[in-house]
């Protein structure tokens, strides 16, 4: 696990004058990514560098590592978790290795494949690889977005790096706010990629492929996951075939498709176990986040069956008891019998956190569970380097209740509008105001507010925080001009470029691409990588997420219950009670501190001066929205909250 940065020269007559030092000064910005080591390489036409965490092949893994003729050299961020099968089929072919690190497979793999190597590949990643020979450059980021990688052209030079941070460091870069990057952030609560917070600075996609040779940058995806039932060439199979459907169903076929489901979920309990058992691989200490939902749970329950040693455990708890899952962790360790250690979060400690979030926070993300992410990574880091959690099972699985929303939208919908509008919505509206975590008059507010709007948008408005309707009010006019109201176009595109057939499906194929790499993925590698902890995620082994994509949407969204073969899978290795509680999420009572200890911090930050001044937001607007919070009219924490966490980024990062 590292941080990496670079550049290469688009001209490569142009030589590469103070090139270390300013390689140097990038890598420096970035020393919480990889304390113990720093790898720099420079040629006349590119630089290479990066910081270590040491995990694998503590004393010789340092970077960068070479082919044999010294001709390819390498620097990466993150864990290649099948190196040793790849490390072994490439030494049958002839090529030599001279350390035990994961990374060293790469050159080789380069030689024998060519771009073709990240096909041969299984694990988390972000690398760059120097051709010499053909003086050709390669970026690479990993099929799901685990690790980060920045990049833009600057002074005729590709700069790139795992946070913009560094990026920031080279004098050719400056910082300068992009205002579509903006106004997708205020409804996303990210920014999605490719772009950035940062004008001229992108976020290469997950599973996308960059070269840059003869100062032309061509950009590729080189995998994707396919919702058809049947296999494609490269993609991992399920194994089993597709239940066939029909209207009258016999006891026959109905028990033909439940022992179908059971060899399913059985396959999914092997595919797991072996993703688990994989990410186990170790030379330093490793535990596991425990919340105490199914996901951590089945990640923990398989770490135990494969560990030599008693696992250990890790799970943050919470004051205010709707926000709470500290017992259910508990319970889960209890059965399992790691060795569990707890913390708890009292508001008092992470009201104290948003400003020191902010200056390490290098682009804005409203996620209200990074503040206890952070935390529960501190926590973990004093005992252990590496952490394993449950991340993704939630969008391959349709955990999340948004998808059931999805169904109950088409039936409200065929409600006749006058009794939508002229009954339901003013009642529903009418809910008294609750700081409880996701209470029922939250929830039900956000769901009428978003019926009318078409799937993507409504499904973004179920998640993130201003909808599109609302930036007419939200932004100056001047900012208005100047930018594409058209904020879900890439969504849109993606999804219908997709073989999604149902509305679940495409949800879970945006949610992935979107939400899970910029937002889930992006929080958790930003707060562990803040205190030098490596997260891994078991169930992003692509093999699951291809597997979770061809099995029927029903397996996997029954009724109103995600994650449903999941549950089939683990129901003998897991509580019930824990199996099919509801999910609660890993949240934050924001909109009773914005009320509280935050208020000050908010009123601001969040001024009419300071607002007019800054010219982007109608500060009228914004002062309505904090009135009615106060006074509980409405709660709108989210939107607030992600305007707080957008200046204090400025604050910090914007020159």
């Amino acid at each position: 696990m590292c941080g990496i940065a670079g550049w290469v020269n688009l001209d490569t007559t142009r030589p590469n004058h103070d090139a270390e030092a300013v390689l140097h000064s990038m890598c420096e910005r970035i020393v919480h990514r990889g304390p113990d080591s720093e790898g720099l390489w420079v040629d006349e036409t590119v630089a290479l560098g990066m910081r270590r965490l040491s995990i694998i092949d503590l004393h010789t893994g340092d970077q960068p590592v070479f082919s044999e003729d010294r001709t390819v050299v390498v620097m990466m961020n993150g864990e290649l978790y099948n190196y040793r099968e790849v490390r072994a089929g490439l030494e049958k072919d002839g090529f030599r290795f001279v350390t035990q690190t994961d990374t060293e497979i790469l050159p080789h793999l380069y030689q024998k494949y060519g771009d073709a190597m990240v096909d041969h590949l299984n694990g988390m990643f972000a690398f760059s690889l120097w051709d010499s020979r053909k003086k050709r450059l390669i970026l690479a980021r990993d099929r799901f977005g685990e690790k980060p990688l920045y990049y833009g052209v600057f002074d005729n030079k590709l700069i790139w790096a795992s946070e913009p941070k560094a990026m920031l460091a080279h004098p050719a870069v400056s910082a300068e706010l992009d205002l579509n990057a903006l106004r997708h952030y205020v409804s996303f609560d990210y920014v999605p990629a490719p772009m950035s917070i940062y004008k001229g600075i992108s976020k290469l996609p997950a599973a996308h492929l960059m070269s840059i040779e003869n100062g032309e940058i061509k950009t590729r995806r080189y995998w994707d996951i396919s919702w058809s039932r049947k296999s494609e060439p490269g993609a991992v199979a399920t194994g089993f075939p597709a239940p066939q459907h029909s209207n009258g169903i016999s006891t026959a076929e109905t028990q033909r498709r439940r022992d179908t489901l059971t060899e399913e979920a059985k396959n999914l309990r092997d595919l797991l176990s072996d993703a688990v058992r994989m990410r186990l691989v170790s030379d330093v200490p490793l535990g596991i986040l425990l919340s105490g939902g199914i996901d951590s749970s089945t990640v923990a329950a398989f770490a135990v069956r494969h560990a030599t040693e008693k696992v250990k455990t890790f799970s943050i708890g919470f004051e205010e008891d709707s926000f709470d899952e500290s017992k259910y962790a508990r319970q889960v360790a209890t059965h399992l019998n790691t060795e569990h250690y707890e913390d708890r979060l009292s508001a008092e400690k992470a009201g104290d956190l948003i400003s020191e979030i902010g200056t390490w926070l290098d682009e804005p993300m409203s996620d209200g569970s990074l503040i206890p992410t952070f935390l529960l990574a501190r926590f973990v880091r004093k005992h252990v380097t590496v952490a394993l959690g449950g991340d993704g099972g939630d969008e391959l699985f349709a955990g999340y209740p948004m998808y059931y929303a999805h169904k109950i939208a088409s039936r409200y919908l065929a409600i006749p509008s006058f009794v939508r509008s002229g009954m339901i919505e003013p009642l529903v509206n009418a809910l008294p105001v609750s700081n409880k975590n996701l209470s029922f008059d939250y929830k039900a507010k956000r769901f009428v507010r978003a019926s009318k709007f078409n799937d993507i948008e409504r499904h973004h408005s179920w998640f993130g925080s201003f909808s599109q309707d609302q930036h007419e009010r939200l932004f100056t006019k001047d900012v208005l001009a100047q930018t594409d109201a058209d904020i879900y176009r890439g969504v849109r595109e993606l999804v219908d470029a997709s073989d999604a057939k149902n509305v679940i499906e495409k949800m879970q194929y945006a949610d992935i691409n979107f939400y899970l790499a910029e937002d889930i993925l992006t929080k958790v590698d930003r707060a562990a990588m803040a205190v030098s902890l490596e997260t891994r995620a078991p169930f992003l082994d692509p093999r699951v997420g291809q597997f979770a994509a061809s099995i029927p949407v029903e397996y996997k969204l029954k009724g109103k219950s995600g994650k449903y073969i999941l549950k089939e899978a683990m129901k003998d290795l897991l509580p019930r009670d824990i199996l099919h509680r509801p999910k609660k999420g890993f949240g934050i009572p924001i909109a009773e501190w914005l009320k509280g200890r935050l208020n000050p911090l908010m009123h601001d930050l969040l001024a009419a001066d300071r607002l007019k001044e800054q010219g982007i937001f109608n500060a009228e607007y914004v002062q309505k929205l904090i009135k009615e919070h106060e006074t509980a009219t409405a709660s709108h924490h989210k939107e607030l909250w992600t305007l707080l966490v957008f200046q204090l980024w400025c604050d910090n990062f914007l020159i």
